[in-house]
């Protein structure tokens, strides 16, 4: 995995950080990934921004206390999104916030292209039907793009369990979404 002038800035900030305990280097990488972060953790808890954001300053808590056993095997945003997704594991074993969100949490929390909200709305039903395995692999792989490889990192999962999510997930939500496939974006069928 090669870094790009992304991840020099990135090395070159956590070198400030644990050379000097240079906060505003550390500040600097927070502005850069937050909102990444942020929308990762706001997929997970289904559109709870409140609880969303509370995982997000706790996962940067925990990246501050943790930079210098950032080793560089990842990108630095993977990483993140790895302590991220642990801070909401954690938090979801502590608490039992609901899975359940009303149809316009739902629709707000998707981040596509301006749709139909009867397919938004079926898209986001089908999603709750995965697998917990499915529904992270397919957020990390599709929705934040991150390759196999990432995701079995962020996920902790080995990199064949991630690929066997990824393809249950997709044909299961292909075969419930297949009404989809047979009309145009306006409701009218083909």
């Amino acid at each position: 995995m090669a870094e790009s002038g992304i991840g020099d800035m990135d090395r070159a900030l956590i070198r400030r950080v644990l050379s000097s305990d240079d906060r505003r280097a550390f500040d600097q990488l927070v502005r850069r990934h937050q909102g990444m972060v942020r929308a990762q953790l706001r997929r997970l808890t289904h559109g709870d921004d409140a609880t969303a954001d509370d995982l997000a300053q706790e996962a940067f808590l925990q990246a501050w206390k943790k930079l210098d056993q950032f080793r560089g095997d990842a990108l630095f945003s993977t990483w993140l999104y790895r302590i991220a997704y642990s801070c909401f594991l954690q938090a979801r074993r502590r608490t039992s916030w609901s899975d359940v969100r009303s149809d316009d949490e739902a629709t707000a929390s998707l981040s596509a292209p301006p749709q139909p909200l009867d397919l938004l709305l079926d898209l986001s039903r089908a999603m709750q039907r995965l697998s917990d395995g499915e529904q992270a692999v397919l957020l990390h792989c599709f929705q934040l793009d991150l390759s196999h490889e990432e995701t079995a990192y962020v996920l902790g999962m080995p990199l064949g369990t991630v690929k066997s999510h990824a393809l249950r997930g997709k044909q299961k939500l292909k075969q419930w979404l297949t009404p989809w496939q047979d009309t145009d974006h306006h409701g009218d069928t083909a």
